[in-house]
């Protein structure tokens, strides 16, 4: 069964370079990126864990940790990390899972419950397992992306999504088309207009359903 967004996500044990540790309490009391791959020492993948490197000060100003994923085993991810860094010029220092038997794959619905790695497989034999999940420190998915093999994923949009997601957790707001963080952000309407006035200050209406504010400070 699919995990949709909103729904708490399983608490896996996870074999990793970086020491065996249960899901949730790694992500403890933060926020979270899962990012997957079907394989190690691919060219696409090797280019995005090394842009992830390069933004480990930008997620950790976040509050966010990140877990890679790929389906080969603890020693092959620990020779990637030396290609990863040498190529992004900064250290990889978050932990990638090692699902050699597929099962973190399948618990998170990134492949079929039949799919296996036959004997001299390639990256295609595990081609749906390159997804991004954004999770909330309540350990319930916020965000999930999906991409096909021929497509790096931009990282910046990553960064906006997880920027959009922070700034309307737990608060009556959303976030406009193409928003980023210091614009305007769009007032429920679950609150009325005094309520979102009182609330979040002075509001642009360009629309009666469509009541804009200033993104609140902190």
């Amino acid at each position: 069964m699919a995990i949709r967004i909103g729904e708490t996500i399983p608490n896996l044990t996870l074999p990793t370079d970086e020491g065996t540790f249960a899901l949730h309490d790694w992500i403890g009391d933060q926020w979270a990126i899962i990012f997957s791959h079907p394989k190690d020492f691919t060219p696409v993948c090797t280019t995005e864990f090394g842009a992830v490197a390069q933004l480990a000060e930008a997620f950790a100003a976040r509050n966010t940790r990140v877990l890679g994923l790929s389906v080969d085993g603890v020693e092959e991810h620990k020779a990637w990390k030396a290609d990863i860094e040498a190529y992004a010029g900064a250290p990889a220092t978050f932990p990638i899972i090692a699902d050699e038997d597929l099962a973190v794959s399948k618990a998170l619905d990134m492949l079929p419950a039949d799919a296996y790695l036959p004997d001299g497989r390639t990256a295609a034999d595990s081609a749906s397992v390159r997804v991004v999940f954004v999770i909330s420190p309540d350990k319930k998915l916020q965000l999930s992306m999906s991409y096909p093999m021929s497509v790096g994923r931009n990282f910046a949009e990553v960064l906006r999504a997880l920027d959009a997601l922070q700034a309307t957790y737990g608060v009556p707001l959303a976030t406009p088309a193409n928003w980023m963080p210091g614009d305007e952000v769009i007032v429920a309407l679950s609150l009325n207009d005094e309520e979102a006035k009182a609330r979040f200050g002075e509001l642009t209406c360009p629309l009666p359903y469509l009541r804009k504010a200033a993104q609140p400070k902190g």
